[in-house]
């Protein structure tokens, strides 16, 4: 009975037929190669044909518990192993050997003889295989489908050369004909890490470069927005000093005429009734009149013009009524004020319409300001010098 040519072609089925594809790493050309390097091994270290099979027993079947628990797999393949192996009557002895030597390959083991040593070697070969880093990108995959742990090019490197700065080899011929290539592997980790780092460094240049244009294209892109912005407010702000500026203007004429009247009336107007001044009658209501009028014109200059303070919801969804506007909302709900005004917010179109309308139409409010208050300061003007002239020609006819 051949039970290494009967162990491999259970493990090589087993493995096919049961091992889920997403063991990239842990599959059966791993467990191909390992047993491989343990014949090289048990070769160059000289040991015993038995031993040698106990070796190459458990090399077939160290990874076999992957199909059961991928977190305990060298205890489920210590299992399988002895079950498999008590059917062929293998002797206890044996059998209590080889699963020492397939809990021996756990990563963390420390072996304890020379057997469990060649084995260790053998399991972590490909530290040293010319295709390690086919193989490291494998096993990257499998952690990836498995246990759901992503790691990036960069960082995966970084884990691989911390796990290399704690491996060691242990036997005589690992030590003279592995050490130097895995070195090697070493070099080229350190070289793609150094790689890496310029990549990284430099995607995160790009990055930031990116960004930085992005943030200039939508200063750019705001920079209309600001400046519309600005052009409201400022042109808004002069339209407003400019009214008070009138308000103020007219405020003056009438208090000047208004001083005029109350003085002509407490002074000149009870004088009248005397013969003697009766040459005072018609410069004195000249003098009236004109500030009568200049009043006149002052309050019409300063007079608000209110509209009917109410709107319809069809008026708002044709964009008819500027809401901007107290005028225009000032007898309205609130309610409907705050939907009205929504709709307009959420309409740019409108709502640049509104502001363009409102200060179209507060220039129309100046314009009517200042030209009546340019004619109240004509008349005013025109009745003080014609007031004047009246009273010299006045006492200048007594005189006479």
């Amino acid at each position: 009975m051949d039970i290494l040519k009967i162990t491999e072609d259970y493990v090589r089925n087993l493995l096919k037929d049961k091992l889920s594809s997403s063991y990239s790493y842990h599959n059966l050309e791993h467990t191909i190669q390992v047993v491989d390097k343990v014949k090289i091994l048990s070769k160059e270290e000289h040991i015993n044909p038995e031993d040698t099979e106990n070796l190459l027993l458990a090399a077939w079947f160290h990874d076999v518990g992957y199909i059961v628990d991928c977190e305990n797999h060298e205890e489920e393949s210590k299992k399988l192993a002895e079950t498999f192996l008590r059917q062929y009557q293998l002797d206890e002895g044996r059998i209590s050997k080889i699963s020492e030597l397939i809990l021996a390959t756990d990563k963390f083991y420390k072996p304890k003889n020379h057997q469990e040593e060649i084995i260790k070697d053998a399991d972590l070969y490909h530290l040293a295989s010319d295709d390690y880093f086919r193989i490291g990108e494998n096993l990257r995959q499998e952690i990836k489908e498995v246990h759901h742990q992503k790691f990036s090019k960069l960082k995966w490197a970084e884990l691989n050369i911390n796990f290399f700065a704690k491996h060691q080899f242990y036997t005589n011929f690992a030590k003279e004909n592995w050490q130097p290539e895995k070195e090697k592997n070493v070099e080229k980790i350190l070289a793609k890490i150094k790689t890496l780092k310029q990549e990284k460094k430099e995607k995160d240049n790009l990055e930031k470069d990116k960004a930085l244009l992005n943030k200039k294209k939508l200063e750019k892109m705001e920079t209309p927005e600001r400046g519309i912005e600005t052009m409201f407010r400022v042109t808004l702000s002069n339209h407003t000093k400019l009214s008070q500026i009138a308000d103020s203007k007219a405020n003056i004429l009438l208090s000047v005429n208004s001083i005029i009247i109350s003085v002509a009336l407490s002074t000149l107007v009870p004088k009248l009734d005397a013969p003697s001044n009766s040459h005072l009658i018609i410069p004195t209501f000249i003098m009236i009149m004109f500030s009568v009028v200049s009043i006149i014109l002052s309050i019409m200059s300063t007079r608000p013009k209110v509209s009917s303070g109410t709107f319809t919801r069809k008026e708002i969804e044709d964009k008819k009524v500027n809401l901007l506007f107290f005028g225009n909302f000032y007898k309205m709900p609130v309610d409907e004020y705050v939907w009205a005004m929504k709709e307009m917010m959420n309409d740019r179109k409108y709502l640049y319409d509104a502001m363009i309308k409102d200060l179209y139409y507060l220039g129309v409010v100046l314009n009517r300001k200042y030209k009546l208050l340019r004619l109240t300061y004509t008349v005013f003007t025109i009745g003080i010098v014609v007031s004047v002239i009246t009273f010299v020609v006045a006492f200048r006819n007594v005189t006479l």
